[in-house]
């Protein structure tokens, strides 16, 4: 039997937050509903989505470099 404890996440709002990517929780929404965050390569414009050790996230403005940050020790 598992329990939601045996699997920790976080949220992607919160995730960006933490990675300093980031200010707030009102930016990392305009962020996510920008279509600026792709998870795993993947546009996602949930910020609820919940993030899993080894995923990566990637901030990618046009015009600037992006920012790749790999989940880690949730």
């Amino acid at each position: 039997m598992s329990s939601a404890a045996d699997e920790q996440t976080i949220k992607l709002g919160q995730f960006l937050k933490w990675a300093n990517l980031a200010e707030s929780g009102a930016e990392a929404r305009e962020l996510v509903q920008g279509g600026y965050v792709r998870v795993d390569g993947e546009v996602e414009t949930r910020r609820g989505r919940h993030l899993h050790v080894g995923q990566q996230v990637t901030l990618a403005y046009p015009g600037e470099d992006e920012i790749t940050v790999v989940v880690e020790d949730l």
